[in-house]
């Protein structure tokens, strides 16, 4: 087909997704390999006949889930925008699922009209493994893990820094300067969650920031030599990643998102714990 953009009748269709990451080699598109945004673009592609990339709001690896993953793409068709979630539904496979789509302007962008990202790490603490938490959290019982510890280390992340000691290899990012918005680490019964808010996340940023934050939850590394660490930029003391299976992107911010709040804000159910009734409030601190 002609280009897209070159179409009188275009118009922009946004997409709120959900995906469980674990079969999936992450969003992007890759030669030889299973993605979420190939298996969307296919599923389009039915219903059109044509070729309609999609951009999303990040890119998450392989083996992390998102809650509520945005993106959009380009459609001549007389299709109304808010029919392609069920559209789309009825040909997905079971790991992905679109729970919203509306019209945006044209000059609207999944990627670079984002004000801010959202992540969750969630952590299963008790001894024993259980298979309906499992693709979904890191099952860590090797030692008692100090929450208030962890929020403490979390909080002097808050505001702009540059955040080398935690960005994989391979980043095309010409940066590391990250704005932390938002932090939050707080246990219910045997359940830790350790959120994020960012106006943009480096390469495999998170999962290193909770591998460094476990140390010090644990007892191995001081308060203040987690800080020193990234406040120095020594990428060559950050030796581990946490598994990618405990990590959701949880929910993208934009401004005058056309879809409601319950399409796309709180969508990963947080696991509730009821077996000796404790539960630790939510402790977080916000800029």
């Amino acid at each position: 087909m002609d280009s897209l953009k070159q179409q009188p009748n275009r118009k922009r269709v946004a997409l709120v997704i959900q995906y469980q990451g674990t079969r999936f080699h992450g969003w992007q598109r890759q030669p030889n390999q299973r993605t979420v945004q190939e298996d969307i673009e296919s599923s389009i592609a039915q219903v059109l006949g044509y070729h309609s990339p999609i951009h999303g709001a990040g890119r998450t690896d392989a083996g992390v889930h998102a809650a509520a993953q945005v993106a959009h793409f380009d459609d001549v068709s007389p299709i109304p925008p808010q029919r392609w979630a069920d559209i789309l539904n009825q040909r997905l496979p079971d790991d992905i699922l679109i729970r919203g789509s509306a019209e945006v302007p044209l000059t609207w962008h999944a990627r670079f009209s984002a004000l801010w990202r959202r992540y969750r790490y969630t952590f299963y603490t008790d001894n024993c493994p259980n298979l309906f938490v499992k693709p979904l959290t890191w099952h860590y019982y090797y030692e008692p893990l100090d929450v208030e510890l962890m929020q403490k280390a979390l909080i002097p992340l808050l505001g702009g820094h540059d955040l080398t000691a935690f960005r994989r290899a391979g980043s095309k990012r010409h940066h590391s300067w990250v704005e932390v918005q938002e932090t939050q680490c707080y246990r219910q019964g045997p359940f830790i969650h350790l959120e994020i808010q960012a106006n943009g996340f480096l390469y495999g940023m998170v999962r290193l920031l909770v591998g460094l934050l476990v140390e010090v939850g644990s007892g191995k590394r001081s308060l203040a030599n987690f800080n020193e660490i990234w406040q120095n930029q020594q990428r060559e003391q950050v030796k581990y990643s946490a598994p990618a299976k405990g990590l959701c992107l949880l929910r993208v911010g934009y401004p005058n998102f056309p879809l409601p709040t319950s399409i796309w804000f709180e969508t990963q159910p947080l696991f509730v714990f009821k077996g000796n009734g404790e539960q630790q409030k939510r402790s977080g601190v916000m800029t």
